[in-house]
């Protein structure tokens, strides 16, 4: 399956979807002007991968920042990965956040409630 990157911008964060490896990178910080827009070829990529999905996909999240329209497609991602954790794939998500910052703390802690997916919450010095 093919790659697929965005390069980040100061509104959105670099994405790294590699298929053969099952490693799903978010970095930086996500505010874009239109929240669905910008995470629409990501679900469909995402779609894409269900159909072959390694045996283990790491969603590795280094968000600084997102806003709350962000949270919502971010919700709708996670919501698309419970698909493919199942008995013979396994999907594991390292939310990375910044040393003191509660708040990204958090919001991992919220995602790892409503979705059914593991999740490791990881302090860093710094995420990027």
């Amino acid at each position: 399956m093919e790659k697929f990157n965005i390069v980040g911008s100061a509104k959105t964060p670099t994405i790294n979807f590699d298929g053969e490896t099952g490693i799903l990178e978010f970095i930086g910080r996500s505010i874009p002007e239109n929240s669905v827009e910008f995470f629409t070829p990501l679900i469909d990529w995402l779609e894409e991968y269900e159909s072959h999905p390694k045996e283990e996909t790491v969603v590795d999240m280094k968000l600084e920042y997102f806003n709350t329209s962000s949270s919502k497609c971010i919700l709708d991602f996670f919501k698309r990965l419970e698909k493919i954790n199942g008995n013979d794939t396994q999907v594991k998500v390292n939310w990375y956040f910044e040393k003191d910052d509660e708040d990204m703390a958090e919001a991992g802690e919220d995602y790892e409630a409503i979705v059914s997916l593991p999740f490791k919450i990881i302090e860093v010095d710094e995420i990027y």
